[in-house]
């Protein structure tokens, strides 16, 4: 039973390194769903919307953590 509580514990340590990430994903997810919801996008596009919005957070994050690394 440990190990699994060693587990959830690092998982959820990994969401809450990076706080930012996890909020601005988040956020992405929320507003696609809405437009989704709301009939503004259909489904292709809210999944490219998915794709591209997420891939720009993980690239920005990166990009922001090497600078904070080489100072």
């Amino acid at each position: 039973m440990s190990i699994l509580a060693e587990v959830l514990a690092e998982l959820f340590g990994m969401f809450l390194a990076d706080i930012r990430l996890t909020a601005a994903i988040l956020a992405l997810v929320a507003g696609v769903a809405a437009a989704m919801h709301w009939g503004a996008i259909g489904s292709l596009t809210g999944g490219g919307a998915l794709l591209a919005g997420c891939l720009v957070l993980v690239i920005a994050s990166v990009v922001l953590a090497a600078r904070a690394a080489s100072r």
